[in-house]
């Protein structure tokens, strides 16, 4: 970088910045021979770059500034205060080698650059000789221009312009008279254009072709128009005549194809226009403005901002104005059908000329409208989706949502009608948002199901004796389509076996859209009764003796064979039997009412209401029919629960629970049981998930009293718990068919399982259930307290029974007073009965083998005296209960009578009989011992017990 101060010549400035060189030049006459000079003297002074590079470095950084500033002042202001001649000069000197340096740089970068400046003055040169020969262009130009103007003069010129003006008039004149000739034609013209007599107007129009060629095109133009116009309008409102004459119209002008593509484009336009219209107002309706900002949304953008009080009224507009745009379609269609048959007649009767043309045209109609069913039907599919899936639906009351359903069901049965299509863009869209609701909708009725079990005191609902879940509001659509494979959708009353289309039946009248308003409140139920009984008389009389057959109505005697479930080897019941009541029978009742609970009625509606949604919506019949499952699941567990886990019941070995329904408790449990009490923060998200399908296991309500006497341990709530899931299981049962109509053939196994498995298994929960009632109404401990203090090794035959007898009777007779007290608040079927009285029978007879095997020392006198004992235990047991043969009898029965056995046939006995226990039959070893078995006798027996035992162990 060269300092400014360097080289100041008069007015030639240098300027020398980063290194590069950007100087301005004022030449003046005056430097010319100071800078040949300078350059001279700087040549001929000898050179030392190294030196000269040194000393541009040396040169104080104050000089390489661009800021203007004091050269003079700055070195004077330098100068210390006292001067030393020899240090000025020294300095002044280095001052003259750092301006000599700088010069000679300065010089040398010129004369490099020299070559290059006489080249762009050349380019200068030959651009200024450019200009002046331009100039000499435009001079000549404009001196030809003047000697023209004075060749030609002003008048020449307007003479040539008046000259056309004539011509033209003249055209004009010519042509107006032909329009004041035309001018009534043209009034005519007009009126039948308002008249919509297109064939006539375009019959006039041709008829003065010849007259007024330029006016045929103008008119013919305006009435392309007006006829374009008038072929819109029957996109919403099909009207014969109305089209009959647009369509001679276009068949003179031999546009008949321009007018079949015309009218797609305007149907197209119609249905973006229509559901644009039906949801811009009510938007706008509901948002309380008429603010612009609503008509400048897409169609997408505007479904979103539909509030959910509105959506189901706008749902219902939207398809009933896309309704009357595919009917206009339908009848469009119908009208060509008709005229093309016509048409066709008409040609074979007369001439062949235009005939080819003419099948040509019809032919093209015939597919363009075809076509157009597939396109039509699916621009509708697109908009109906966009507004469903506009709105998040989860958040919807159930009616709301089924009526949703409903109406799309409708619009999917038009589109099959429409052009055979299965809807699939539509099926895709609810099938989402009817999944997103489903699960969530299902969870919480779970939940609910869970608050309503754990509150609920199991008394009887009343209900009428007739009562089926048909009558429920719930249940009504399977009674207005029996049959799964008919629309699930309301429709009216027909008398005509053939099945008329939608199409056909509101071609002239009427929107298929329209029924669902009627429909939507259903009458009353009617399923109540007077305090569970149809009237105060019936209760009256409900358990009052029955001395006569007539009593008893053939159809209650066909519901008692009915309930048998083949669980206890219970004998049926005979007319003989009937007419001689015993006061056991508790389950004869006159009004044979179901037994179920509020909540059972709620799980029962809760069916229903899944069952509206998979008819209407059949791609999601399998997640409808595995969440109807687990309602039946969770409450068959719940009963479980509460009356029937009992872990003492298997020790009995009498295998009241069977395998079946072990394992179906299990799968219960572990599918849909939550188990956990507080959520693991370390669980992974899958278990997370898991958990979030899962219910808490019920609690049985504190009002709920099982520990009473009194009451036989709760035994009426237990029968209205388990009755009530047996009445669900039959319900279940009776709804099959229907399930297994709509459940996809690759799901059905599950169907299979899921009543073979559980439905199945709801009567068996019985015998666990009574079964803990007869372990407790009897005191079976005070029994073997009775039996220990007898004395059985008598040496004489006694002829009078032991006292325990009597003791065990009177608690027989105690039970049966309060299972009669019990039986007037509940019925108690004859099933519960018989299996109670099983159940109490089995035990007492089980205590008895088990009080016999408590003898220490027993004689055959003593073998005696039980049977006697247990033979008049047996007399009066038959007199309190119906049930034959007597249960477990033989159990009793073939004990005894071991102790007669001789050694061999003994041991034959205990391998045979493994239904007593290790206790039993080493007992009944020891009794035997120095009667009629001797020690090595006894060893014998005793081994071969203990290899019956072992594999137990």
């Amino acid at each position: 970088m060269i300092p400014r101060r360097c080289v100041r010549v008069k007015t030639v400035i240098i300027y020398f910045h980063t290194g590069r060189i950007n100087y301005k030049m004022y030449k003046y006459h005056s430097c010319v021979f100071f800078f040949k000079e300078e350059f001279r003297e700087l040549r001929e002074q000898p050179s030392d770059p190294q030196a000269e590079q040194e000393l541009i470095n040396s040169i104080e950084q104050v000089y390489f500034s661009t800021d203007s500033f004091d050269i003079v002042k700055y070195e004077l202001e330098k100068l210390p205060p006292v001067l030393n001649l020899q240090e000025l000069e020294e300095y002044r000197d280095k001052l003259k080698q750092q301006q000599a340096a700088v010069s000679k740089k300065v010089a040398d970068l010129i004369l490099e650059k020299q070559p290059a400046y006489v080249k762009e003055l050349e380019r200068v040169t030959s651009l200024q000789t450019g200009l002046q020969l331009a100039a000499v262009i435009c001079t000549n130009g404009r001196r030809h221009l003047n000697i023209a103007k004075e060749g030609f003069t002003q008048a020449s010129l307007g003479l040539l312009a008046n000259q056309r003006k004539r011509q033209l008039l003249i055209g004009l004149l010519k042509s107006l008279r032909t329009i004041k000739t035309l001018q009534r034609t043209d009034v005519r013209l007009s009126e039948m254009l308002e008249e919509e007599d297109y064939p006539g107007a375009i019959q006039l129009c041709l008829e003065c072709q010849k007259a007024a060629s330029n006016i045929k095109i103008v008119k013919l133009t305006l009435l392309s128009e007006q006829l374009d116009v008038a072929l819109s309008k029957i996109c919403k409102n099909f009207d014969i005549n109305h089209y009959t004459k647009v369509q001679q119209a276009y068949r003179l002008l031999g546009k008949t194809q321009t007018a079949m593509d015309q009218l797609h484009m305007h149907f197209t336009q119609a249905i973006h226009n229509t559901v644009f219209q039906v949801v811009l107002g009510y938007v706008e309706l509901c948002s309380g403005n008429t603010d612009t900002k609503f008509q400048k949304l897409q169609y997408k953008d505007l479904c979103t901002h539909v509030t959910p009080d509105s959506y189901i009224p706008c749902l219902a507009d939207l398809c009933k104005a896309l309704w009357e745009v595919m009917l206009s379609y339908y009848r469009t269609m119908e009208w060509h059908e008709k005229h093309d048959n016509e048409d066709t007649t008409s040609a074979s009767e007369g001439s062949n000329i235009g005939t080819e043309e003419t099948n040509f045209d019809r032919g093209y109609i015939k597919k363009k409208l075809e076509h157009g069913l597939t396109r039509i039907w699916q621009d509708v599919q697109l908009k109906v989706k966009t507004y469903l899936l506009g709105t998040d639906l989860s958040i919807f009351k159930y009616d709301d949502f089924i009526f949703v359903l409903d109406i799309i069901s409708r619009l999917m049965q038009v589109g099959e009608e429409f052009c055979g299509s299965k809807s699939e863009v539509l099926q895709e869209s609810i099938r989402k948002q009817s999944v997103n609701y489903f699960k969530n909708y299902h969870r919480t009725r779970l939940d609910e199901l869970r608050m309503f079990l754990e509150n609920e005191t199991w008394e009887l609902c009343p209900v009428k004796s007739n009562f089926s879940i048909l009558q429920l509001h719930e249940f009504k659509f399977m009674e207005q389509s029996r049959s799964p494979s008919v629309s699930p959708s309301k429709q009216p009353a027909s008398t005509s076996s053939k099945t008329v289309t939608l199409f056909e039946q509101y071609c002239s009248d009427g929107n298929p859209f329209e029924i669902q308003a009627n429909h939507k409140d259903e009458e009353t139920e009617d399923v109540l009764a007077s305090n569970g009984y149809e009237s105060d008389e019936q209760e009256k009389s409900a358990y009052q003796e029955y001395d006569s057959d007539s009593d008893v109505p053939e159809e209650l005697k066909r519901d008692y064979v009915d309930e048998q479930t083949g669980d206890a080897p219970v004998k049926s019941v005979s007319r003989e039997t009937l007419k001689s009541r015993k006061k056991s029978d508790y389950s004869l009742n006159k009004v044979n009412a179901p037994i179920l609970t509020n909540t059972t009625l709620n799980v029962i509606r809760l069916v229903g209401k899944y069952m509206q949604m998979m008819n209407i919506l059949k791609p999601i019949a399998f997640d409808v029919i595995h969440f109807m499952s687990q309602l039946f699941d969770y409450y068959l567990y719940a009963i479980y629960t509460f009356f029937g886990r009992n872990d003492s019941l298997e020790s009995t070995g009498l295998g009241l629970s069977s395998s079946r329904l072990r394992t179906t408790l299990n799968r219960i449990q572990e599918s849909l049981i939550d188990m956990e009490v507080s959520a693991d923060p370390t669980a992974t998200l899958t278990a997370a998930e898991e958990r979030k399908e899962k219910v808490p296991s019920p609690h049985l309500s504190h009002l709920v009293v099982l520990t009473s006497g009194d009451t036989l341990y709760g035994l009426a709530e237990r029968v209205v718990a388990t009755e009530s899931l047996v009445f669900l299981a039959e319900q279940f049962e009776f709804l099959q068919p229907h399930l297994d109509a709509v459940m996809p053939a690759v799901k059905k196994p599950f169907l299979q399982q899921f009543y073979s498995q559980t439905v199945s298994t709801a009567s068996e929960l019985r015998k666990p259930i009574y079964w803990i009632v007869a372990g407790k109404a009897i005191d079976y401990e005070q029994m073997l307290l009775l039996m220990a203090n007898v004395k059985w090794d008598v040496k004489e035959i006694m002829s009078q029974h032991n006292i325990y007898v009597d003791a065990l009777l009177k608690e027989f007779e105690q039970f049966n007073r309060r299972l009669n007290e019990v039986s007037k608040r509940v019925r108690i079927p004859l099933p519960v009965s018989n299996i109670l009285w099983e159940h109490c029978i089995r035990l007492a007879n089980r205590t008895i083998v088990e009080g016999y095997a408590n003898v220490k020392k027993c004689s055959n006198e003593g073998r005696a005296l039980m049977q006697l004992d247990f033979q008049q235990f047996l007399m009066k047991l038959e007199k309190l209960t119906d049930i034959r043969p007597i249960p477990d009898k033989e159990f009793v029965e073939t004990y005894i009578k071991a102790y007669y056995l001789t050694e061999n046939d003994m041991e034959r006995w205990i391998k045979e009989h493994r239904e007593y226990s290790t206790k039993q039959l080493t007992n009944l070893v020891n009794v035997c011992l120095g009667s009629h078995i001797n020690k090595k006798a006894r060893q014998k027996l005793l081994a071969a017990i203990d290899d019956i035992d072992r594999p137990k162990r």
